[in-house]
């Protein structure tokens, strides 16, 4: 694993996470940098995942990143589907009776 792959990894996971923040996670009450956190972290684990596998790779590989944007983009649509207020929590605020 090396310099250049985390690089790939980091980059890779929040232009995930940004791009499905402004996709899937539009009017909701989540913290702005959830998704993209979720991104670099599934991103990061793929390097050190594809690393394990073969710790002789010289860079990142065509596969390693294939890996990133999967592990990335099912980290963000996990947290775009559970994150931010259950529909019971808004419906309580809309009512009144939460504040």
């Amino acid at each position: 694993m090396t310099g250049q792959s985390l690089i790939t990894a980091v980059v890779v996971g929040v232009a995930v996470g940004t791009v499905g923040r402004v996709v899937a996670c539009r009017g909701r009450g989540m913290p702005l940098w959830l998704p993209p956190a979720a991104g670099v972290a599934a991103a990061v684990l793929a390097t050190v995942l594809s690393w394990t596998a073969d710790p002789d790779q010289a860079g990142p590989t065509l596969l390693e990143i294939g890996l990133q944007l999967v592990s990335a983009l099912a980290a963000v649509t996990t947290v775009a589907v559970t994150a931010g207020p259950s529909r019971a929590a808004a419906r309580w605020q809309r009512s009144g009776r939460g504040r």
